[in-house]
């Protein structure tokens, strides 16, 4: 006859491909019940992102039916609890993990990934916000069809709020929603660095699990007040495959990597990795060259997050407002990938690595 005991004893035995430890001892058993021919229980996975959901599960029936017994009606119950490594008595103290999508240069499709990942995040179960951090060309509000949409204020604890809008399951602030679109902005660093603290410290974001921020490319005042306002989780870079985009992405990826700054880079994506046309989905043409993120991602011991192909349905999603994640094709699933392999590796890094702290930088 089964048992309590001997269910998570058997349990003990199911190990965490990730962590390199086994369901019970990591504390993600739940809720065991036994009746007479039916074994119940909950795996409390680190992320409703998790790639290896599928996985787990098998394992945890093929277990239960070697060590316990065939016989039994296995039901298993897959939630989530997303873990941080936030020091959780600063700003922003319900998100959970802030994570800086950054680029090298412009133009290798940074703000279109953002837009697609923080989609396919909240498509899982993620609680997901988003700050379009590029003060001076916020391109956020066309993706996500809400150009004409105005924050509103609410009064909390005495101090004036701003509501992110809200659009596809993801919180959104920007620089965009607050100028008109055809309005050029001029301001000088300070004015932009004040903007970004302004979205993270007087919005009223609530409970997050993920708090992309789209960064301006390069190396900025923005960056920098970025670390020195929050503590980050960790860094994304987003790359094509072409040399030049690939040297301007190794300076990226050694700020987040100087002593001072110190924030863990998360992996890598290579963007536009390949051209696809539409007629023929199974040709791959290397327009910018084959495997440079993929190279780059090796050469410095980060993982590869993905590989995203260059499709016209990318751009034409984007110029209406509808990332291409919402639909239900091929490139989808391939940003659906994308987040599932980030949040792993968020995941990792909370598990593996110290808190992370605000930076404080004296000199540069």
């Amino acid at each position: 006859m089964a048992s309590k005991e001997l269910v998570l004893k058997a349990l003990s035995k199911v190990i965490d491909p990730d962590f390199k430890k086994d369901l019970v001892s990591l504390g993600m058993i739940k809720d065991v019940n036994v009746t007479d021919r039916k074994i119940s229980f909950t795996v409390e996975l680190t992320t409703p992102a998790c790639p290896l959901k599928e996985m787990i599960r098998k394992d945890c029936v093929q277990t239960i039916a070697q060590e316990i017994g065939k016989d039994y009606e296995v039901d298993i119950n897959m939630s989530s609890n997303v873990t941080s490594a936030r020091d959780q008595s600063t700003t922003l103290p319900r998100v959970k993990n802030i994570i800086a999508i950054a680029s090298g240069k412009g133009g290798v499709g940074k703000s279109t990934v953002t837009a697609n990942l923080a989609v396919a995040l909240a498509q899982k179960g993620a609680k997901v916000g988003l700050i379009d951090a590029d003060i001076f060309g916020p391109s956020i509000p066309t993706m996500f069809n809400c150009e004409n949409e105005q924050p509103t204020i609410i009064e909390k604890d005495g101090r004036n709020m701003i509501v992110p809008i809200e659009q596809y399951g993801v919180k959104l602030l920007s620089i965009g929603f607050l100028s008109p679109a055809d309005n050029a902005i001029v301001w000088r660093g300070p004015m932009a660095s004040s903007a970004l603290k302004q979205f993270i410290s007087d919005a009223d974001w609530g409970d997050l699990d993920y708090l992309l921020i789209d960064l301006p490319p390069g190396t900025s005042d923005i960056h920098l007040t970025l670390v020195q306002t929050v503590p980050v989780t960790g860094a994304v870079l987003i790359t094509t495959p072409q040399k030049v985009a690939l040297s301007d992405a190794v300076k990226g990826f050694q700020m987040f990597r100087q002593p001072q700054i110190n924030v863990p880079v998360l992996g890598i994506v290579e963007n536009m990795a390949y051209f696809t046309p539409a007629e023929f989905p199974d040709n791959k043409y290397y327009i910018f060259g084959k495997d440079g993120g993929k190279l780059l991602a090796s050469k410095y011991d980060v993982p590869l997050l993905g590989q995203i192909p260059l499709v016209q349905g990318i751009r034409e999603s984007c110029d209406e407002g509808h990332p291409i994640v919402i639909t239900e094709d091929i490139i989808g699933k391939a940003f659906g990938d994308l987040a599932e392999e980030l949040a792993r590796q968020v995941a990792i890094r909370n598990a593996t690595q110290d808190k992370t702290r605000i930076v404080e930088i004296k000199t540069m």
